[in-house]
């Protein structure tokens, strides 16, 4: 099975060998940055630069599934597309170039694949918040017995975050703190914080996973051959954050554990987390390398069974 996961700033393929027994081993993984959603504003269309950006990388992907002729492709689209007022026009267009079809996903599921994801690569976790920081959107699942109580998407992300309180290059605290405020009067404004106080959040991403890159160069000092499951006082996502806000993007382009490409959107992409974890009072963070695509996989056994 080939998956194409196309998000708001990057889009991954992902090639799967599935067995009856429900395991399955990865054997092929590419991600490339695309920044679909960058410079929609608020009029929400998709631009032309970064349309073509994403069709060259999708043609290149639809030549390796063809080179691994894979019995079955899924491709999926989020929040940029989703929310796109020319997304049918866009979405024509790539099938036509490329023969992909896009399920464009709604919030909920994409909430939904992300908790079946989560829930299947971290069993022993039993209760918490799930949090996945896209570009363009966040996805909240909390669960308590390892059941999940809602599926939530709320449209911020790193990328329109960046964007809109410009916190590419050199930030001002008073930008930090407009958008926090607003961040956080979206999670309070929700029905179920109140009763996840003081729970773990796992978090999810290409943001978060930066974070823990980060931490893993600069507290552990060497390099972890897996960084699922790794566990993080939030007391040190605040160090970090407080560390790199005080930076300009030129400087943060050779920040250890850093991508240079995220370097614009690191600070924004790391709000999400940053807020939830003080809403909720939170103690740690745990990391999960588990989402959307493995939640389909998950899906997929379900549905075949």
């Amino acid at each position: 099975m080939a998956i194409i996961d196309l998000g708001s700033n990057s889009a991954r393929l992902v090639i799967e060998e599935l067995r009856s027994n429900r395991t399955y081993d990865e054997i092929y993984r590419v991600k490339e940055d695309t920044r679909l959603s960058q410079g929609m504003g608020q009029e929400l269309v998709l631009q032309k630069e970064p349309m073509e950006r994403t069709i060259a990388v999708l043609k290149r992907y639809q030549e390796k599934i063809t080179e691994f002729a894979v019995d079955q492709t899924v491709a999926i689209t989020t929040a940029a597309v989703r929310s796109a007022k020319n997304q049918s026009a866009f979405l024509q267009r790539v099938r036509e170039e490329t023969g992909i079809n896009f399920r464009v996903l709604t919030g909920q599921e994409e909430a939904h694949y992300d908790f079946l994801g989560v829930r299947a690569a971290l069993p022993d976790v039993r209760n918490g918040v799930i949090l996945d920081t896209g570009g363009a959107s966040v996805e909240l699942i909390p669960f308590k017995n390892g059941q999940a109580q809602a599926e939530v998407s709320l449209p911020f992300g790193a990328v329109n975050l960046s964007e809109k309180y410009h916190l590419a290059d050199h930030i001002q605290q008073d930008q930090i703190a407009t958008a926090s405020a607003t961040i956080q009067q979206s999670y309070l404004d929700l029905d179920f914080i109140q009763d996840f106080q003081q729970q773990p959040v796992i978090l999810l991403g290409g943001a978060n996973r930066s974070l823990a890159k980060m931490v893993e160069r600069k507290h552990l000092g060497y390099r972890l051959s897996n960084l699922h499951g790794l566990m993080m006082p939030v007391v040190q996502v605040r160090q970090i954050f407080d560390h790199i806000a005080q930076m300009d993007r030129a400087s943060r382009e050779h920040l250890a554990g850093l991508e240079k490409s995220r370097a614009d959107i690191i600070i924004s992409g790391l709000l999400p987390v940053l807020n939830l974890t003080k809403v909720l009072q939170a103690p740690q963070v745990i990391f999960s390398e588990s989402g959307v695509r493995e939640g389909l996989i998950e899906s997929f056994f379900e549905e075949n069974e």
